[in-house]
């Protein structure tokens, strides 16, 4: 493969999956983008069915004390930490990054200023009051709301005081993982949270032609739509056990 230029980064854009793929093809990202195998990616998807996703550090308890209809719904752990998301009617972003990738010189938090500017330049460009929080609330990896939406972190993007948008990390020493979920309809009202007031279709359909843009001016980068390699495909099948299994989803 040849060697990522450091101001570019691929694309990719997935059709909705289940949580255990979507999770396992992120891992298999950052591994091999930290291993130099795989270039610096953004990753645009979805998720079918509405899955619950918990930060790294949530206890499953948390998860299996909720009432019907959220109680019911499907449960995967993620590798980055924060509160729970509902993924439903959203598009989810994963941008990988090698540990000395320029866009990680400001340090932890600037990833998310940068990323959370190009949400907030997207859902402007749909028409809404998008802006940061600007304040963080007391919630912890293991204490506060059980979901992300009801937490706050002066990086969110609100619409009123509702967040719309929030993300999250991990990092090792090979590669940084962040993840974002945008929200644009809401059908569950356990998660409390913020929507686009048009068709969830059009909504997603305009921030996905909108948003690769919007990241490629904020973060100063050139995009490159992409495909997947047989080599990612292939570690992501390794992975989708771990991800769909009771040892991982249900750690402590």
């Amino acid at each position: 493969m040849p060697e990522p230029q450091p101001r570019t980064l691929r694309l990719l854009v997935d059709p909705p999956l289940a949580g255990p793929a979507n999770m396992a093809r992120d891992e298999a990202l950052m591994q091999r983008v930290g291993r130099g195998e795989s270039v610096p990616t953004l990753r645009l998807y979805r998720w079918d069915p509405p899955t619950i996703s918990l930060g790294y550090f949530q206890p499953i308890a948390d998860y299996e004390s909720l009432p019907s209809p959220e109680g019911d719904l499907a449960v995967v752990r993620r590798l980055t930490g924060g509160g729970a998301i509902l993924h439903d009617l959203e598009l989810t972003y994963s941008l990988t990054l090698p540990a000395a990738h320029p866009l990680l010189d400001g340090g932890p938090n600037r990833l998310y200023e940068l990323l959370h500017d190009a949400v907030i330049t997207c859902l402007t460009g749909l028409g809404l009051d998008a802006n940061r929080d600007g304040e963080t609330d007391d919630s912890t990896p293991t204490r506060g709301p059980f979901f992300c939406f009801a937490r706050r972190h002066r990086y969110d993007v609100l619409i009123g005081g509702d967040k719309i948008a929030g993300s999250a990390q991990r990092r090792t020493r090979e590669a940084v993982l962040q993840h974002g979920s945008i929200i644009l309809a809401n059908r569950y009202a356990q998660q409390p949270t913020a929507a686009a007031p048009m068709a969830f279709e059009e909504a997603v359909e305009r921030v996905l032609t909108r948003f690769p843009a919007d990241v490629s001016v904020r973060l100063g980068v050139a995009l490159a739509p992409g495909t997947w390699q047989e080599a990612e495909l292939a570690a992501a099948d390794e992975l989708l056990p771990k991800y769909a299994g009771d040892e991982w989803t249900r750690r402590t």
